[in-house]
């Protein structure tokens, strides 16, 4: 069944290879706030490995939406977004839901998601997906802290991320941070929202920690909100209504329906 799984990612994958636009851009990219951006000197480094771990038990769910965040950031608009999950994430957390993914700002139809059975497939498979340089970013979530995720792992997916010019970022729940190649590695909260008329929830919140970064910049700790129509993260509104998806709002743009799913590898 892995092999078969992993037979299909590579299908998946030559036809993007043969959909795409050639090497994606290596310039860093921005998070959308100059005060962030400013204190990373000008943005994340694209082509590298980025690691973001929930602090609580209950942020999973935050440290999946940063991490989206960061990918959607990081790959040119229209690339195809590949994540590979392990299945104990979708088991602790929940599976991952496409209308979710539209209120949030992004396109299902733009996400190939991999479920794999263990650590050691999840990241054979982000190492295969990070061999195609027609990709907008590779997201990995592995639960716990298995031992294959050492060291000499995230140097393979840090050295990957560098061959393609694509963004990989390693979201880690019920997990300690141990020594990693990552260019960065943040700590991820969720913050309540501020609520919508009639009490609709509004645009997604997080207290973001940055704890390392392989530049030398300092550990610093933002609060901030998701802006799904501009894709970027913003100043947290104080008392005014934002403009935000809700619970029973799909996106202007969006002409899909509940029934949309997720697109599979095989």
């Amino acid at each position: 069944m892995q092999e078969e799984r992993l037979a299909g990612l590579r299908r998946s994958l030559a036809r993007i290879e043969t959909e795409g636009r050639g090497t994606a851009p290596s310039r860093p990219f921005t998070l959308g706030l100059p005060e962030i951006d400013g204190a990373l000197g000008g943005g994340l480094p694209r082509a590298a490995l980025h690691e973001v771990f929930a602090i609580r038990s209950g942020d999973s769910a935050a440290a999946s939406g940063f991490g989206l965040g960061l990918a959607l950031r990081s790959g040119e608009r229209g690339r195809k977004i590949i994540w590979v999950r392990q299945d104990m994430a979708a088991h602790d957390q929940g599976e991952l839901n496409p209308i979710g993914l539209l209120e949030f700002g992004g396109d299902p139809e733009a996400m190939l998601l991999v479920r794999t059975p263990d650590a050691l497939a999840t990241l054979r498979a982000g190492n295969e997906a990070l061999r195609c340089a027609a990709l907008g970013a590779v997201v990995i979530e592995i639960w716990g802290t298995p031992k294959i995720l050492d060291l000499t792992a995230t140097r393979r997916l840090s050295h990957a991320a560098a061959q393609s010019g694509i963004g990989v970022f390693l979201i880690r729940s019920a997990a300690e941070p141990h020594p990693s190649a990552a260019m960065s590695r943040w700590g991820v909260r969720a913050l309540a929202s501020l609520p919508l008329e009639a009490g609709a929830p509004g645009a997604p919140r997080f207290a973001i920690d940055l704890l390392r970064h392989r530049a030398g910049f300092p550990s610093r700790c933002w609060h901030v909100e998701w802006d799904r129509d501009q894709l970027a993260f913003r100043p947290p509104a104080l008392s005014r209504a934002v403009a935000a998806a809700s619970a029973d709002r799909s996106p202007a743009s969006a002409s899909r329906t509940p029934e949309t799913e997720w697109r599979h590898a095989g």
